[in-house]
Formats: structure tokens, sequence, C-alpha cells
């Protein structure tokens, strides 16, 4: 029975789960040659207040990119996108081969369409120094941004597109010689890593604006060395400032975040001179709050004089904590009194009191909600405008991380078809079944699936059923063995978006092996326009809101012979599938000799003509011509003229 052999299917994935338990596995390998993807673990609190949109992350098995091996590597890391239930809706780590991919998000700053950004990471032998990547709806990369200057690659930290996308900013670091005289020791010199930033024409690489902390910024400010600390010694040195964030508002300055100094900066857009500091030992301001080893520092709005930021605090890092729990934090800033102020207007505790000592990210949404990424394990909150949390998630696996994580709304249009795979089962001529799995890599807003089947690879579509859309994946279940099969996908309106290719079903490479039963070696393909219009008699006669004359109408429409009652149709239904069965079979095994025979004929042609033997071939043609006629496939390419498997009338 196929309830057997798919019980026997599922229970070999069981198996297979058992030692990745916490990865995806999918059917349709055509646009996902051997994703796994990462499951959640999700706990809503309060989900009609959650905002609409998608997770953006890009998880990654450790930073630093691992020395290719012959091992062979699934596709598990990278950019990756899915809805709000944790359901997958793009996998893009075979875009770029499963390499490390950094703040992933959806970009609306370019043009009217919704965009994608990431970074690249470098290579692990320093061939490739990685780029910016701006990916559109279509999911083709439309710019790469390469690595500026000399410096050692396109940092991870961010890439920050700036509006109307013709500019970006980016992190820098550079190694440099520093005079140590801000530690009483001026006759010493000792290396150590710059931060900086830079901002880059997107269509060029171009740097168009550059600057870094070497002579701005005093050793005695870092939070990670004292005056009686031994120097450095060579290259790189000290990473003294460990910039990881920087934004630019309407005025043209921009926002810094220095984790080794405790201190979020505004650099002057006219001559690069630090106009403020908020936090560290030198804040400019009166603030009644803390924050340290902070993470993307962003401006929510900034007007002249009033300057609204968001931040991640994470009072913590490898060393130790400053605080008990890491925070996201709103600060509101007033440049105009003396002294100036910082208060903080939102504080969004991390839901488990936990720390998160390395990355992350804290963003404000449209609606007002705030979404958090506290990094370690993917995980993740949402929370409303007055601080009330929503949800929370996390990867299912400990084995991955994503630097930052996003939500926002998107629309995902992929310019490849859908992908299927079609699949039969059956133990004998009256039991088989079509599975067919479909998916669609990175198509929003599909929510039903329409199956169709063919009597052949050239014959007329037929709608074998529908279903509605609840995974990545969709599976459909036919009865009956459909041979050439295909997918349409539906929106919300009821629209076609995509059609997937017809593809052919795949059997067993052993119909005996599998449990076949019957008394050939295999099933032969049913015609599908016959069990559809034999399921629509059954489905109709089933149904309580079907009179008499509907039901003898459809019949009638369907059959050519064959009287019906009210109390006959469901006979009349199951004898005419019986039969659907046997006239398929009849039919399509004549089909396949049929196409044999042209072809045969074909080669006999091209042999014989060569050797000379055309009156011979041209006695048997006029012979065949007074036999039944038989169709030969077109050599020139033409449509091969459709045969009605419906009759089995011989000429």
């Amino acid at each position: 029975m196929f309830w057997g052999a798919l019980l026997l299917l599922l229970s070999s994935n069981v198996v297979a789960e058992r030692h990745d338990s916490d990865l995806m596995s999918f059917v349709t390998p055509i646009q996902l040659p051997e994703v796994r993807a990462l499951k959640w673990e999700i706990e809503y609190h309060d989900r009609e207040r959650m905002a609409p949109g998608y997770w953006f992350v890009a998880p990654y098995g450790q930073i630093s990119p691992e020395r290719p091996t012959q091992k062979y590597q699934q596709y598990q890391v990278g950019p990756y996108i899915y809805d709000d239930s944790g359901i997958l809706i793009w996998a893009g780590s075979p875009l770029y081969d499963n390499e490390n991919t950094f703040d992933f998000k959806p970009v609306y700053n370019i043009d009217s369409n919704p965009h994608l950004s990431f970074i690249v990471g470098w290579a692990s032998d320093g061939t490739k120094k990685g780029h910016g990547a701006i990916v559109n709806q279509h999911y083709e990369v439309e710019k790469e941004v390469q690595v500026i200057n000399d410096l050692h690659d396109f940092n991870m930290h961010e890439f920050n597109i700036l509006e109307g996308g013709k500019t970006a900013l980016a992190c820098t670091y550079r190694n440099a010689l520093i005079n140590m005289a801000d530690f009483g020791r001026p006759t010493e010199e000792s290396w150590v890593t710059v931060g900086g930033f830079v901002e880059l024409d997107i269509a060029t690489s171009e740097v168009l604006v550059q600057w870094d902390s070497f002579d701005k910024i005093a050793l005695h400010e870092s939070n990670m060395f004292h005056a009686w600390d031994d120097p450095a010694g060579g290259e790189p040195g000290w990473d003294y400032v460990h910039i990881n964030a920087v934004d630019k508002n309407e005025a043209g300055d921009y926002l810094i975040s220095l984790r080794f100094t405790n201190t979020l900066y505004l650099i002057s857009g006219q001559d690069g001179s630090i106009l403020w500091r908020l936090g560290g030992l030198e804040s400019d301001f009166d603030q009644d709050f803390t924050f340290s080893k902070q993470h993307d520092a962003k401006f929510v709005s900034s007007n002249g004089t009033r300057h609204v930021i968001s931040v991640l605090n994470n009072a913590s890092d490898e060393r130790g904590n400053d605080e008990n729990t890491s925070a996201g934090l709103i600060i509101e800033l007033d440049t105009a009194v003396t002294p100036m102020t910082a208060r903080v207007i939102r504080r969004i505790n991390r839901p488990d009191s936990g720390l998160t000592r390395l990355r992350g990210s804290f963003r404000p949404l449209p609606n007002g909600n705030y979404f958090v990424g506290w990094s370690e394990r993917g995980y993740s909150s949402e929370h409303a405008p007055n601080g009330d949390l929503l949800v929370t998630a996390r990867f299912a696996s400990d084995r991955y991380s994503t630097y930052r994580s996003y939500k926002g709304e998107f629309t995902g249009r992929p310019s490849a078809p859908p992908d299927l795979v079609s699949n039969v089962y059956g133990t004998d001529d009256k039991d088989t079944t079509t599975l067919i799995h479909v998916s669609w890599n990175g198509a929003t807003d599909v929510v039903q699936w329409k199956f169709y089947a063919q009597s052949y690879d050239r014959g007329e579509p037929v709608l074998i059923g529908s279903t509605n859309k609840t995974d990545f994946e969709t599976m459909f279940i036919a009865d009956g063995y459909m041979d050439w099969v295909s997918a349409q996908a539906i929106d919300a309106d009821g629209n076609v978006m995509h059609t997937s290719n017809v593809m052919r079903t795949g059997i067993p490479s052993n119909w005996k092996a599998a449990g076949w039963g019957g008394a050939n070696s295999g099933p032969s393909p049913d015609d599908p326009s016959i069990i559809a219009a034999a399921n629509e008699v059954t489905d109709l006669a089933s149904s309580d809101t079907a009179s008499d004359d509907e039901t003898a109408e459809v019949i009638n429409d369907s059959t050519s012979s064959g009287s019906t009652g009210s109390s006959g149709v469901s006979d009349h239904s199951a004898a005419q599938y019986a039969d659907a069965k046997e006239v398929a079979k009849a039919v399509y095994k004549a089909y396949d000799i049929i196409r044999g025979i042209g072809s045969l004929i074909i080669f006999m042609l091209v042999v014989c003509t060569l050797g000379g033997a055309g009156f011979a071939i041209w006695r048997f043609i006029r012979g065949r011509r007074k036999r039944s006629y038989q169709h030969v496939p077109s050599e020139e390419g033409l449509p091969t003229e459709e045969i009605r498997l419906t009759s089995t009338v011989r000429e």
C-alpha cells in the first residue's frame, strides 16, 4: 500500500534527523543545492501586536573564514529570510557559495523598489578581501562595493547605504605606529589598530570621505590598555578603539561607536573634528545613565540641536560585565543647553536577563515596536512601544550565531521559476499515488499552489488539485500515476505569479524492491484528464449541496457511455476510475510503441538513404500508408501532434 511506502519514507527521514534535528531539509533540490537552513525555537507573548515583516539573519559558525578542505559541506551559513513563524522564505547561501555574510538587512532608500544588502566575508588565504553586496527583489546582485585602499578587508561591522543609494558607509581598520607620549613614555612607539570609517561611491567604490582615530583619539581613552602595559610589539598591535558602527544625519555629520572607549562620537562632516562625546571617560553630556561595549548606534532622528539615538548597551565583553543585563536604549540628546543633556527615553532589557557580550543590534520599527538582535544563537526579541515583550526567538542550534538581526517588510519576486519534484509510489496497478513537492525560494506572498499533469510531454495540462501554502515547501498527493507534472504559484488575489517547469515523475529504480506486487514490472502512467473527471464525479457525489441533476451533468460531460441515477453515482464513479486506470495503461503503452516506431522509421530512413536503398524505403512508406496512422516526431522540432488518450478506437 501507498501508506506503507510513505511510512518508510518518513521513518528514513526521522533517522537522518537524529544527528541534525536543528536543521531543515528539503526535497526540492534545484534552487537549493544541499541547503540545510536553521530551525527556530519561538515563544509568543502577544502575537497580535507584532509588527508585520520578516526576519533577516546571517548565521555563521565562526567569524574567521575556514580554510577549504576536501570535506563535504552543506549550505548552512549566509543570508536567510524567515517569516515570524520561523518558516523559511529565502535561503541565500548558494548566492555566494556558503561564504559568511554580515549585516544582512532590507533596504528601502535606494529607489521605489525594495533591496537587500550585506557584507560578504573575506577569504582565509587573503585572495578575496570581501565586499558589500546589493541585491534586488529578484535576488540578483546589482552592485558589489569592493574593498578600498590598502585595507586588510571590507570590514564586517557595517555596510550602511545612505538615502538615494548613491553612497554607503563602512568601518575601517588599519595598522599604524603611534608614539606613547600619552602614556608618559615619549621615547617609545607601539603598533596600534586604528579605527575609522569611509563613505564610498557605490557605483565605483571610490573613497569620498575617510576618517580615522589615529591623531584624534588618545590612547588613554581606551578601556583596553593602561600606561603601565608593555608595548604591543609588532603589527597589528593594540586594537585600542574598535569601531563597530557608523551613521550619517541630514546635516552631513557622522555618528560612530567605538566599543573599546565606551563612547559615541559625533564627527564633523566639514573638517573631521569631534563635535561631542557621549559616554566614556570624557563625555560632554550631563547624563543619568551609563553604557559600555555598545553596538549598532544609529540616528532615529536628528534635527539641529535635538538628536534621538538607538544603541545596544552590551554592558559586557569577554573579560567581564559592567551591568547585570544587556539592553537596547533610545537616548534623547539636547545640545542647545549648557551643559548638554542626554536622557534615556526607552530601555528594552534582554528578556532572559542575560548578557550579550559580543555583537548585536537594536532598531525601532515603523509601527513603533522595537526589534533587538542579541546575537548568540540568533536570539532576538520584539517589543511593543511601551516595552512589553511580544515574542522571543532563537536558533534551535547552539552551533550558530548571527552578528545582527533585523525585521522588516520585503517583497520577493524570484526570477527563477518554482522548484518541483515528483515521485510515484504504489504496490499494485490499482494503488498508485504521486507525491509532488514544490517550493519557490524567495517568493514572499504565495498563498496557494495549483498542480497540473499532462498525459505526455507536450500534452494539455490538466488541473489535478490545489492546496494552500503553509510552509517553505508544500507537498501535494495526487491519485494515480501522474507522469508529467507542473505547479502554479497563486497570490492572494488569485493571480498566477509563476509556473514551474514541467517535470517528469521519478520512479523507483527497482519496483519489486520498492514493494511492487503488480502483474507487470511496474505501473503505467494514468491519463490525468480521466482521473480528474473521475475524481470530480466522486467529489460531487459526496457533496451535500450537489443535486442529482448536477451530478448527472458532470458524469455525462466526462463519459461517452453509461447511465446514472441517484443511487448509482458512487458505483459508476468507482467503475469509471477502474476503467480509466486500464485505459490509460493500454494507451500509454501504445503511445510508447508509436513513438518507438516513429524513431525507428527515421533511423531507417537515414541508414537506407546513405546505403542507396531509397526505393525500398519508398515501398515501406507506401505500405505503411495503407495501415492505421501512427505519428512520427518532427525532425524540425515542430510540436508533435497530440494523441488523445481518452479513446482506444483505431482507424
